[in-house]
Parts: C-alpha cells; sequence; structure tokens
C-alpha cells in the first residue's frame, strides 16, 4: 500500500489537547513551543528550522515576544509551514507574544502590537501579553538601567490592550510575571479580564497560591520554564538535577523533562517548553497517554521551593519596587 507524505506525517504527528480560555469561547494548546534563544536575535536560522520542525510533530502554540527578536524568524517559518502543506491555513496555530517594558505606556502598545504583527507577517495573533508588570521610559531597550523603570500605568496599559482586542489585532490579551495583589489591581478597572497570565512554573517552583487565585478569577495559566530554563541567564539546573524527579523518572521509564512536563500538564494548566533538539521536541510531546500517580504527585509537592526567574533588575531604592517581597508580592 502506497502510504502519501502527508500520511505518513499524520501518523508521527502528536495531536495537543486544548483548553478553554476563561469566558472568551477561544482555547489554547496545553503544551506550546518557546522561541527565547539567548543572547536575543543571535539564532534567527536555528529559530525558523526549528519551529518548521515543530509544526510538522505537532506543536501548534508558539510562544514569541518583541524582545526575543524572535518574531521575523517564527514568521517566516510559519509561512513555509504554509509552503510545504505542513498546515493547510495560520488558523490552525496559536500565537502569542509580548508587549515589551519600553512600549508599556497607553499610546505606544497598538504601534507595538503592529510592529510585532508586521514582523511576524500576520494580520492578527491570538494572544497579547503584557510581558512584565513594569514600564520602562518610554522606547528604552534591551539591556537597560535601573534608572530606567517606571511605575506600569495599569489602567492605561490595559485600556490600550483592551482596544487591541476590540480592533480584532489579537484574539485574547493577557500579561505574564504578575503575582496576586498586581492581578487585583488590575481587575479592579478591567473591562476585559486578563484571559492568561504566563509566570514561572515547574516542580520546584509550584504556584499554589497564584494558581488558586487565578482559578477562582477564571484566568488560565500559561506555564514557562517548566523545565527551570537551565542555560539562560534566568533559569537554574534545580528541576533536571532533582533527585526526587530523576527517582521518579526511573521507576515510570520516563526523562526527567518528561515527568516535569507531565506534573505541570496535570496542574491543568497549559506550558510552552523550548527545544530546539529534534528528538527532545518529540520527547516533550511523549506526556498526555500516561499519568503521575496521586503518591507520585504527593512526592513532588514536597520538593523544596525556589523561584528560578527573581528578576532583580526591577529593584532599586527609586523605582516602582523596592524589594524582591514589593515585585512579586510576597510570592518569593
Amino acid at each position: 500500500m502506497h502510504l502519501d507524505s502527508s500520511s505518513l506525517k499524520m501518523k508521527t504527528m502528536v495531536s495537543i489537547p486544548e483548553a478553554p480560555l476563561g469566558s472568551t469561547g477561544k482555547t489554547i494548546p496545553l503544551v506550546g513551543f518557546g522561541t527565547a534563544q539567548f543572547p536575543f536575535g543571535a539564532a534567527t536560522e536555528a529559530v525558523k528550522e526549528s519551529v518548521v520542525h515543530a509544526i510538522e510533530v505537532g506543536y501548534r502554540h508558539f510562544d514569541t515576544a518583541a524582545i526575543y527578536q524572535s518574531e521575523e524568524p517564527l514568521g517566516e517559518a510559519i509561512a513555509q509551514a504554509l509552503r510545504l502543506g505542513l498546515i493547510k491555513s495560520r488558523d490552525e496555530l496559536f500565537i502569542t507574544s509580548k508587549l515589551w517594558f519600553g512600549h508599556a505606556h497607553r499610546q505606544l502598545v497598538l504601534p507595538a502590537l503592529q510592529t510585532s504583527l508586521k514582523n511576524l507577517g500576520l494580520e492578527h495573533i491570538d494572544l497579547y501579553l503584557i510581558h512584565f508588570p513594569v514600564s520602562l521610559k518610554p522606547g528604552t531597550g534591551f539591556p537597560f538601567s535601573k534608572e530606567d523603570i517606571e511605575p506600569l500605568d495599569y489602567e492605561g496599559v490595559w485600556e490600550a490592550m483592551e482596544e487591541c482586542q476590540n480592533l480584532g489585532l489579537t484574539k485574547s490579551i493577557g500579561v505574564s510575571n504578575f503575582a496576586c495583589k498586581k492581578l487585583e489591581r488590575l481587575l479592579a478597572t478591567a473591562k476585559i479580564p486578563p484571559a492568561v497570565n504566563q509566570v514561572e512554573l515547574n516542580p520546584v517552583w509550584q504556584q499554589k497560591k497564584l494558581r488558586d487565585f487565578c482559578e477562582k478569577k477564571g484566568i488560565h495559566i500559561t506555564a514557562y520554564s517548566p523545565l527551570g530554563a537551565k542555560g539562560t541567564i534566568w533559569g537554574t539546573n534545580r528541576v533536571m538535577e532533582c533527585q526526587m524527579l530523576k527517582e521518579i523518572a526511573n521507576a515510570k521509564g520516563k526523562s526527567v523533562a518528561q515527568v516535569s512536563l507531565r506534573w505541570v500538564y496535570q496542574q491543568g494548566v497549559s506550558l510552552v517548553v523550548k527545544s530546539f533538539n529534534k528528538e527532545r521536541m518529540k520527547e516533550n510531546l511523549d506526556i498526555f497517554y500516561w499519568e503521575l500517580s496521586a503518591e507520585e504527585l504527593q512526592k513532588i509537592e514536597q520538593i523544596p521551593q525556589y523561584r528560578g526567574s527573581r528578576s532583580e533588575e526591577h529593584v532599586s531604592e527609586d523605582g516602582p519596587y523596592k524589594s524582591l517581597e514589593d515585585l512579586w508580592d510576597g510570592e518569593i
């Protein structure tokens, strides 16, 4: 029997479950693919190639940000995937991008999103996030100094985000790195509540309080650094070197990465994982047809907790956040 290439692709491609996004009527794939490669902008060809391969094996959610400088290669990869017939329509994909701190001013939000859309070669994205609860002096890039940090105008910036959604330039809007009090502050004036809060979340930083809060408010959580982001300036090897996770992985015949990703998935949140290694891309999707037992989940709950992405660069005597407790609402 002859199998054409599209039939073979279907046999090797994983179908990723989706979750509803609050009251938006939209859904988000529960496993996404990250495109942040440090130093930012250094590996655009690798990003493009990896995204094309990721689409081939089944990834449909792609996470980028203005600051990552990966929007253009992501857009090129989407165009290539369409040409190759890996997808029939851009609408099969879920694209997230993020507002850079230096554009977190009411009058700069819409132009920033328009620039991201131009970079991506798209008419709209699926999700636009405020990258961090902070502003920089207008137009400040990366790296920045502590003197550039300004308080975020929650109301003004969120109104501009709402305008982006109302104009159809993004299907949903949300935030990233927002702790409970900051979400409360945003919700106090929001006409459209944030659909998503993308935060660091993994077995070594489980964010139980924040997860409970977001669940009550109907805000979906997406986990970044689900494997601890080893190899980045903000990451640690605490997840991949965790003895408890190693023991569970050995007992189940899985990798530590798979156990960590499965744990995140079993918390009812989505995740964004980044690997440009083709085998690991597939391995990271092999988390749907087995599960961690109640006993294993209980063991993981006992793991000592440590926030990897602490963001000390946002803390200063003269800025809006005088301490890490201020920045993370005591959740450190």
